[in-house]
């Protein structure tokens, strides 16, 4: 598996965390930055990771800012890629199985290591389940994408 790894300076303490996890899982990894702890802006990692993502080039991203909400935000902007702040195990398979999740955002602030790595883990095992009511749905999501919403 190839992954899409970007963070901002917040997530920046937890990067080579993130990044030991994904080579002792045989993951190859795209890096998107940051490189260091100088302020840089999440929503122009999150536009780098999640055009891996919709290219082909890796299969899943991973953000990782401060509390991985702003990271979430900013990939779930992008149509096609469906993103989610993953802080317990739960989160990490469901919203794959359930949500067809291609990018997981962490809080640096918010998990260590450690933790991190039990998520990750799962995140990455996880798959799309074929239930007909989870692909339904998924679909009803790319529908508000590509539709010009109007509140009624």
């Amino acid at each position: 598996m190839i992954v899409a790894l970007g963070n901002d300076h917040a997530g920046y303490p937890l990067k080579d965390g993130v990044l030991q996890i994904l080579r002792s899982l045989g993951v190859q990894v795209i890096d998107h930055g940051s490189y260091d702890a100088e302020p840089v802006d999440f929503p122009d990692i999150a536009r780098l990771v999640c055009d891996s993502v919709l290219t082909g080039q890796a299969q899943r991203g991973i953000m990782v800012c401060g509390t991985g909400v702003g990271a979430s935000i900013a990939a779930n902007k992008i149509p096609g890629i469906r993103a989610a702040v993953c802080h317990d195990i739960y989160s990490a398979h469901q919203c794959v199985e359930h949500d067809d999740v291609n990018v997981m955002c962490l809080g640096a602030q918010i998990v260590g290591p450690t933790v991190a790595a039990a998520y990750i883990e799962t995140f990455l095992k996880a798959e799309f389940s074929t239930e007909e009511h989870f692909r339904r749905r998924v679909a009803k999501l790319a529908e508000l994408e590509r539709a010009n919403y109007n509140p009624r």
